[in-house]
């Protein structure tokens, strides 16, 4: 009696696995991501079996944003790489003074692939990841064909813009044991108020002409179209001034390829989230010395939403062009 007492719920537990997992299959209409932990790096690779020579497009940063992006773009016939460069094993804890040759054996590993077409892989970014992002598209313009950057920055940061990382002043970004050249900043400091206005901070770093000369991005190097998205409200920092800034540098160095700089009315930070979610948080939440203060993305509801389903329809429509 105690072998069949113990047989009937051992039984109907494994009829609920076999059943989750039938129904899992049945369900799930997306692309399962391969674990790549090779050639120094870690991503998730993205792509429908029996694909030859499609484009590619690295979500730099990975996570779930960069996983939903690169689900995307592998159901449209292309090949997603969700790339975090922090924040697990075996990657740096904090977001400096980060090798780019990391990206580059990233990118050269793609285009090794028998899926992928290696003169047609794009970059994206939402960010500091787009800061990032062009940066890469900058200095190796051999590997990568384009660019998209979602709420960008013109310049290249220290780490210090970000509160969490060190109190030591560091480059973000460096390659081959040379720092990127950075627009040195003071950590944010707090105040008597619960509340932190973050665009004074980044225009007080953008008000210093000589080092912003020094530390900008030279996007004119890229090898390929670029796309701006940014949202004229944006709170968090000035990303379509900074938009602005990459695209005036373009036309003064005669960029050759495209760039569109596309801008959009009651919209804020968050333009790079999925499209599908309507999301009605404003506010962000930033620990300073301790202290938590709230600080706004920018934007409307309803800003955002129409931001977002316009800027995938563009996002397809640049990349079926590459």
């Amino acid at each position: 009696m105690n072998k069949r007492k113990y047989f009937i719920p051992i039984g109907i537990i494994a009829l609920l696995t076999i059943g989750y997992f039938i129904a899992d299959l049945i369900l799930f209409h997306g692309i399962r991501p391969k674990l790549i932990n090779e050639s120094g790096f870690h991503a998730n690779y993205f792509v429908k079996n029996d694909l030859e020579n499609k484009k590619a497009i690295v979500l730099i940063g990975g996570g779930q944003w960069g996983d939903y992006w690169a689900q995307e773009f592998a159901n449209n016939g292309m090949v997603g790489l969700s790339l975090p460069y922090t924040g697990i094993e075996g990657l740096p804890k904090l977001p400096e003074e980060i090798d780019l040759a990391y990206f580059e054996n990233a990118i050269k590993w793609l285009g090794k692939q028998k899926e992928v077409d290696k003169n047609k892989i794009v970059v994206i970014g939402a960010s500091r990841n787009a800061e990032l992002a062009l940066l890469i598209a900058a200095t190796f313009p051999e590997i990568v064909s384009g660019v998209v950057a979602y709420s960008p920055s013109s310049v290249s940061w220290s780490n210090t813009v970000l509160p969490y990382s060190s109190n030591e002043l560091k480059p973000s970004w460096k390659y081959k044991g040379i720092d990127i050249p950075y627009v040195p900043m003071e950590k944010i400091s707090g105040n008597e108020s619960d509340k932190i206005k973050m665009l004074d901070y980044w225009n007080k770093g953008l008000s210093q002409t000589k080092l912003v000369s020094q530390a900008t991005i030279k996007a004119e190097n890229i090898n390929g179209p670029i796309l701006l998205f940014s949202g004229n409200d944006d709170k968090v920092w000035p990303s379509s001034l900074m938009a602005d800034m990459i695209e005036e540098n373009l036309k003064e160095n005669n960029f050759k390829h495209s760039i569109e700089n596309i801008k959009y009315e009651n919209a804020g930070h968050l333009i790079s989230s999925r499209p599908e979610e309507n999301s009605n948080y404003r506010t962000g939440t930033l620990n300073i010395d301790g202290k938590d203060y709230e600080y706004e993305f920018g934007g409307t509801n309803e800003g955002d939403f129409k931001a977002k389903k316009d800027a995938k329809v563009k996002l397809m429509e640049f990349l079926e062009k590459i």
